[in-house]
This record gives C-alpha cells, sequence and structure tokens, in this order.
C-alpha cells in the first residue's frame, strides 16, 4: 500500500506551482509578442517597382500587399517607376490592390519617374493617387504582340487653350465643350481586332477612374490618343489625389483622408507612422532573372545546342543535362513573355537546319542558311513595342558574328580535308614504297608493306630485298601492282 508522506507532497506542490509559473512567463511572452505585432495596424508597407510590368513584379507587389494584410498594416506605398508592361499582369497587380483589405497608394517616384501605359492603370486603380514632382503619366494605348499599335488616326489640330481661371466652368460652356468633344470623336481604328483592344482598354480604364473620382474622360484620351500629364496637370485635371516631394509628405498630407475599399470605407491614420520597406525575396529575383528576354533567348540557345551535342555525342550527359535544364527554363519564361510566334518559327526552322547541318554535310550552306533563320527571328522574337521586354541587341550581334566565324572555320576545314590525300582505302597505297620478300616468279610475288605481307604483281624483274612502288591495287585478290624503285627514287 502506497502511502503519501508530507515530504513528497510539499514536493508535488512544487512541481505544480514550476509548471503554473512557466505557463504564466509564456502567456506574458506571448501577450508582448501580439502586442508587439501592433494589431490596429500603426505601420506602413512599402513597395518599390523601378521595372517594366510583368511576372516578377506581378509576383512581388501580390506578396507584399498579402504581408501587408497579414500584419495588419495601416497603408501599402508603391513606389513606381515604370514604362509599362504585360497586360496580364498589370489585371492581377490591379485586381490584388482593388480586392485587398488594405488600403494601396500608388506614388510615382523619385522626380524623373514615369507611370507610363500599364503604370497608368496601376495608379487610377489605387485608393490614393499621388505624383513626386516631375514626374509623368498617360500613353495608354494597349499594344497587340507581333504587330503594330492599334492607334487611330491623329485628331485634327485643337484649338489654343483658354487661360486656366479659379472660377468653375459655367454650364454653357461646359455645353460647348462637350458639344465640340461629340463632333469630333477619335477615330476608330483601322480593322476589327484593333477596335476591340481599344475599346475593351477604355472601358477598363475608366472603370477605374470612375471608382475613385477622377477624371475618366481624359483617362479615355489617355488609351485612344495615348496623351500624356506632368504632375501638376494631373493634379489640375483630377486625374490624381496629390503631389508629394517625399513619403513623409505623402504620409502627412493623406492622414484623415477617407478612402474607399472593396467593401467598406475606412479613413486613414498615416501620419508619422513607422514606414517598413518590403524588399524583393529569391522568388522574385530568380523570377525576375528568368524572365529577362535577353536570358531567355540565350536559355533557349544553350538547351538547343546542348541537346545537339548529347544526340551527336551519345552519353556526354553534361552537354544533355545542361541543354535540358536550359530548354524547359526558356520554354517557361517563353510561356509567361510577350514571344512573337514568327519569330519563334524562323529560330525553331533555323535550329533545325543547324541541326541537319551536323548530320547531313552540305559544305556549310545548312548551317548558313539556319544561323540566317536564327538571327531574323531572333531580331522578331519579342516584340519590341513592349516596354521592357526586347532581347539585347549586342547579343543578337555576337550570336550572328561568332556563328559565321564557327560556320566559316567548317568549311575551310572541309576544303583542306579534301584536298589532303586519303589516308584509308585502296587509294592510300598508291605511291608507297614496299620491299619484295622473296624473288618473284612469273611476275608474281609477295612484298612488306606497313607490317603486312601482300601479294604483288610486277611486269618487271624484282629480286629479294628489292625496294618497289605501288601503282595500283587489282580488284579481284588484293594483289598490288608493283614496279621497281629507280635509283633517283631510292
Amino acid at each position: 500500500m502506497n502511502r503519501t508522506t508530507p515530504e513528497t507532497g510539499h514536493r508535488t506542490l512544487r512541481r505544480l506551482l514550476s509548471g503554473a509559473a512557466l505557463l504564466l512567463a509564456g502567456l506574458v511572452l506571448s501577450l508582448n509578442a501580439l502586442l508587439a505585432q501592433d494589431p490596429v495596424g500603426r505601420e506602413v508597407v512599402q513597395l518599390t517597382v523601378a521595372d517594366a510590368i510583368g511576372p516578377a513584379t506581378r509576383d512581388y507587389i501580390v506578396r507584399g500587399i498579402e504581408e501587408a494584410e497579414d500584419t495588419n498594416a495601416e497603408l501599402v506605398v508603391l513606389k513606381l517607376d515604370t514604362p509599362g508592361g504585360l497586360d496580364a499582369s498589370m489585371r492581377d497587380i490591379i485586381s490584388k490592390i482593388l480586392n485587398a483589405e488594405v488600403p494601396v497608394a500608388t506614388w510615382i517616384a523619385p522626380d524623373g519617374a514615369r507611370a507610363a501605359s500599364a503604370g497608368t492603370y496601376i495608379l487610377l486603380a489605387s485608393p490614393v493617387a499621388a505624383m513626386a514632382p516631375a514626374t509623368h503619366l498617360g500613353a495608354a494605348t494597349p499594344v497587340p504582340i507581333g504587330g503594330a499599335a492599334p492607334t487611330a488616326p491623329a485628331p485634327a489640330a485643337e484649338p489654343e487653350a483658354e487661360p486656366a481661371t479659379d472660377e468653375p466652368m459655367s454650364e454653357d460652356t461646359a455645353a460647348s465643350g462637350d458639344e465640340a468633344a461629340e463632333a469630333e470623336p477619335p477615330a476608330a481604328p483601322a480593322d476589327a481586332s484593333s477596335s476591340k483592344a481599344i475599346n475593351d482598354a477604355v472601358a477598363y480604364i475608366r472603370g477605374l477612374a470612375e471608382r475613385h473620382g477622377r477624371n475618366a474622360d481624359w483617362a479615355e484620351r489617355a488609351v485612344r490618343e495615348a496623351v500624356t500629364l506632368t504632375a501638376p496637370e494631373a493634379l489640375e485635371q483630377n486625374v490624381i489625389d496629390l503631389i508629394a516631394e517625399n513619403i513623409d509628405d505623402l504620409l502627412a498630407a493623406i492622414d484623415g483622408r477617407e478612402v474607399k475599399l472593396h467593401d467598406r470605407s475606412v479613413t486613414l491614420a498615416t501620419e508619422g507612422l513607422a514606414v517598413r520597406e518590403i524588399e524583393p525575396d529569391w522568388r522574385t529575383s530568380l523570377l525576375a532573372i528568368i524572365t529577362n528576354p535577353t536570358l531567355a533567348y540565350i536559355l533557349l540557345l544553350v538547351g538547343v545546342y546542348g541537346l545537339l551535342l548529347e544526340g551527336y555525342n551519345p552519353g556526354a550527359l553534361v552537354p544533355g543535362i545542361i541543354g535540358g535544364i536550359s530548354l524547359l527554363l526558356a520554354l517557361y519564361a517563353f510561356q509567361i513573355l510577350p514571344v512573337n510566334y514568327a519569330g519563334l518559327a524562323l529560330m525553331a526552322l533555323g535550329l533545325a537546319l543547324i541541326a541537319a547541318e551536323l548530320f547531313v554535310p552540305s559544305f556549310g550552306i545548312l548551317g548558313i542558311g539556319g544561323l540566317v533563320a536564327v538571327v531574323f527571328g531572333s531580331v522578331i522574337l519579342f516584340d519590341e513595342d513592349v516596354p521592357g521586354f526586347a532581347v539585347n541587341e549586342g547579343v543578337i550581334a555576337g550570336l550572328a558574328v561568332s556563328g559565321a566565324v564557327l560556320f566559316g572555320m567548317i568549311v575551310w576545314m572541309i576544303q583542306r580535308a579534301l584536298q589532303r590525300p586519303r589516308m584509308g582505302g585502296r587509294a592510300s597505297l598508291i605511291d608507297h614504297t614496299a620491299e619484295a620478300i622473296a624473288d618473284f616468279t612469273d611476275g608474281r610475288g609477295r612484298v612488306h608493306l606497313q607490317g603486312e605481307d601482300w601479294f604483288a604483281h610486277a611486269e618487271a624483274d624484282i629480286r629479294r630485298g628489292q625496294r618497289v612502288r605501288i601503282t595500283g591495287i587489282q580488284d579481284e585478290g588484293f594483289v598490288l601492282d608493283v614496279v621497281p624503285l629507280n635509283d633517283d627514287e631510292r
């Protein structure tokens, strides 16, 4: 029978008290951590984009807004400087901004920055639209991949603008302005496809501008006429909300402003808040590298040539492994980049001709034709009208020069090889000298040649040990035709 002694009871009590103390300490630490997270969201998250809008910037912005939502930040400031970019990536970014739980302020900065094309859409979609001095926005006409931009004919020259006044526009003046606008509407694009793209972009950008009470008419002109505005002009025409020289000015200016989110309106309390900048992580950096058009182009060539070398030298492994990985990365990049498929087809044809040159010698004709096709395909592979997505011309020129030198060397080596005497077969034995093993009888005997004994036939008398020169070989019996060497040949 077990009995509990007073000493045992005290020991048990001490253990319980120690456990309770540890539990209480853990609760205190957890509470401190929760307080440190600041559930009210007393911080501003800054994202910085100074590049074309593409898959990498889309990933960075979307993940940054999601992180701000997780930490319950007060505001996300998107510091933007972009020439434009891809429509799909732009729409993903705008969709995230419109449906975010945290308000987003897009700020075109620093001085000299721009929000062209896709940047204009992103700016108008944001609850707060701001610009730094000496920045501009606009030129939002969509550019189709693989073709010319669907632009309308230039409108007639506008009358000289009236001086701006502080007085509001009268109804009569506004009416006359509307009538003038209706009298000279922008000309429609020439074909149905361009008209469809223009009208879709107009409806999209007008919806973004109207959502936040901005100038939807100017937004439409930015699409149809590719017009642009400086920061003061944008503020005057109600395209943006404010001009801010730095982020502190921006936070002070929007403090107390009511902005509209997807499901509610919130009042910003931003003055004096700490700003935490989110840097691109390894995933975003890797995506930016892979989707760089020049690198994707190089990966394609490395992949194809690696597989060709592996096929030409089976078992080498290294070219095949490197080529396979490079080709898969290139195909992934091409899937999300603005690829012109005519250029890709030309490159495929050129690479096929180069591969054929390795297996069907054509004295360089197939190789040179393939090189020309690859170069022309490279030039038009990515549409240069899409800002930030073009192959570096120096890389294409380097490829053309190195390929021309390579195939020139191949042709030169082929010519040298054709001029050399044959090193195998019957013809290789002609004019070689041999030694008679025994006296010839009736014009027949044996000679020693290159470590082998051959039957030989001679019209002249041949003695043992005499040097002879081979003049031919008979089709039957592998019999050599020989003649004795004269004194000069010996």
